[in-house]
């Protein structure tokens, strides 16, 4: 049983899962798109694959989850169960067991206008939390780094009634969170006079257009406010000016004197995440962190500015080698989701990875100057169309594991392929030819062979992604343990999983308090 309630705790538990995922470093440097060219299942154990090729679909689903059949072999049910041991638990935490006098309201259509189901969800909870953790700690401004189109800033300022400053990098996400705060503060203002709520106060929130990219740029914004006299509350800084701007604002901006801040970070992408847990640690106004991260495709691993995002604990450094940005993809990897899919839904993902990685194989050997250095061209995407409007017009679909090996099956399986690859050079820029239906074929030919190799494979080497998830969130929780036991009066670190899995997988915020 893992814990990190302490840093040599935290440490032991980052040791085991990277001890661990050394034994599998060919399903952590693998594509799926490589899978018949590069004939990754030979890098299984046979024993695994002879067992899961006869597998329900359902079945194969259930093993990121961490379930196991009886007749398995011993050393597949260990591999699955180990990994589910190291994995940090998913299960939506008590929130009004965690935060005391957490109230979680439901959004109005007003202030929740344009939100689907997963943001709805995401919003109304962490804007409780949010709004807790700043009242225990007496913070004064939340900061909603990479806040996109301002959902999150907009609920805790006319909700929470919180004074909220929104940075993005994005321009448009700039002025249609400004667009849409005075669309909403008119709301509001009206609704506040209709019911003579003269005590009730809420300010919009401030935006800030700035690409922030290291921990100094962050704490020049939290030491300056909005120009007086700006625009629509908000104000753009030049991406190629930011940093020197920023320096050299003083004069022109009114500072921050004797403010604390909350950083609040909703799905950061990549280092934005970890840049929040350096200015936490950097800045003293900085009161509190709630961060829950996201894009882990998009961590840097170089050191070459002393920055990277992983490992960013001195305790894992000398543990880690490079993951790679294929080990980082699977740790986006979702469990939960999978585990959910109906039968018919898991195959036609199988199908599609197959589809792309027979793809692959014909565009290595007939069309080598497509990739030119890309060893991966994107067609993914047009690939999901295609196969969902086949899966609406039910050309493909799935009654039972026996029905996909019936020969009418097999033949719209071929059909659907050679629509695919149709599909994907058309994308690439390259006219059809007479010849491509009968390359299609010849890579069909070969490939279907192994089609019910895939599934167990995807499968398989998905497993890893919530332990993969598990080591980069330790490793920002120990980051934060080491500051703790030197001079800086962090009072606690705790990882909380704060939305249900299915609804949002990337649920576990991290939070600290100093």
């Amino acid at each position: 049983k893992f814990s990190c309630k302490t840093a040599s705790e935290t440490l032991r538990w980052i040791s085991a899962i990277l001890q661990f995922l050394e034994s599998y470093r060919f399903f952590l440097d693998a594509h799926l798109v490589n899978f018949f060219k590069d004939r990754l299942w030979e890098k299984v154990d046979v024993e695994w694959m002879d067992c899961l090729r006869n597998e329900s679909v359902e079945s194969l689903l259930r093993i990121p989850s961490g379930v196991v059949q009886d007749h398995w072999p011993a050393s597949l049910k260990q591999y699955v169960l180990t990994l589910d041991s190291l994995s940090l638990p998913r299960d939506q935490t008590d929130l009004q067991e965690a935060f005391q006098g957490l109230k979680i309201e439901p959004l109005n259509t007003v202030v929740s206008q344009g939100m689907n189901r997963k943001k709805k969800h995401e919003i109304e909870t962490l804007s409780a939390v949010v709004s807790s953790v700043a009242g225990r700690v007496g913070a004064k401004t939340i900061v909603d780094v990479g806040s996109g189109q301002g959902y999150l800033a907009q609920v805790l300022a006319f909700e929470h009634g919180l004074s909220v400053v929104a940075i993005d990098a994005s321009p448009h996400h700039g002025s249609v969170t400004a667009a849409r705060s005075l669309r909403i503060e008119k709301h509001y203002a009206a609704r506040k006079n209709k019911l003579g709520l003269t005590n009730k106060s809420f300010v919009s929130p401030k935006t800030v257009t700035c690409r922030v990219q290291s921990p100094s740029m962050l704490k020049d914004v939290l030491n300056c406010t909005i120009p007086t006299g700006s625009v629509g509350n908000s104000v753009m800084v030049p991406r190629d000016e930011a940093e020197p701007l920023l320096h050299d604002s003083a004069s022109a901006l009114r500072t921050n004197a004797g403010s604390s801040f909350l950083l609040a970070g909703l799905h950061a992408c990549g280092d934005l995440s970890v840049t929040m847990l350096r200015t936490f640690v950097e800045c003293e106004d900085v009161k509190a962190l709630v961060s829950i991260g996201c894009c882990y495709n998009l961590l840097s691993e170089e050191d070459d500015d002393g920055h990277r995002g992983f490992p960013v604990s001195r305790g894992a450094k000398p543990l880690c080698s490079v993951l790679g940005k294929n080990a980082r993809d699977l740790a986006c990897q979702s469990a939960e989701r999978w585990k959910c899919l109906e039968e018919g839904d898991g195959f036609h993902n199988f199908e599609l990875h197959a589809f792309r990685a027979a793809f692959q194989m014909l565009l290595f050997r007939y069309y080598p100057e497509t990739l030119d250095g890309r060893s991966l061209p994107s067609v993914g995407r047009q690939g999901k169309t295609l196969r969902r409007r086949q899966h609406q017009r039910g050309s493909s679909h799935l009654a039972s594991k026996e029905s996909s090996e019936e020969p009418s099956f097999l033949a719209k399986r071929y059909s659907g392929f050679v629509e695919f690859s149709k599909s994907g050079l058309r994308k690439l820029g390259l006219p059809e030819s007479s010849s491509h239906i009968e390359y299609s074929r010849i890579i069909w030919h070969e490939a279907e062979i192994y089609f019910e190799l895939i599934g167990p494979y995807w499968t398989l080497r998905a497993a890893l992604g919530p332990v993969l998830e598990t080591a980069l969130m330790l490793d920002r929780v120990l980051y934060l343990q080491e500051q703790q036991e030197g001079s800086l009066l962090i009072e606690e670190v705790e990882l909380v999983s704060v939305f249900h899995p299915f609804l949002s997988p990337r649920n576990l915020a991290l939070i600290a308090s100093k």
